[in-house]
C-alpha cells in the first residue's frame, strides 16, 4: 500500500501522462493552490496556467479507470 500512496502525492508535469482519471490541481512552483482541472488516465497534461507548476491528484475518479 505505500507505493500506492506515494504514487498518489507525485507531481505531474505539463505535458505527462495522467496515472489516473481525476480531479488534479494545479500547485504553483512555490506551493500556491490554484484551480482544479478534470484529466483522463493515459492523456497528457495540459500546459499550467503559471511556468514551472505542476499537477496532483486531489480526487480519483470512482471507476474502473480511476483504479491508477
Amino acid at each position: 500500500m505505500a507505493k500506492k500512496a506515494a504514487a498518489k502525492k507525485k507531481a505531474i508535469k505539463p505535458g505527462q501522462k495522467t496515472p489516473a482519471s481525476g480531479q488534479y490541481r494545479e500547485v504553483g512552483p512555490r506551493g500556491g493552490k490554484m484551480i482544479e482541472k478534470t484529466m483522463v488516465k493515459g492523456h497528457k497534461a495540459p500546459p499550467s496556467e503559471v511556468k514551472g507548476a505542476t499537477y496532483k491528484l486531489v480526487d480519483r475518479t470512482k471507476n474502473k479507470s480511476g483504479k491508477g
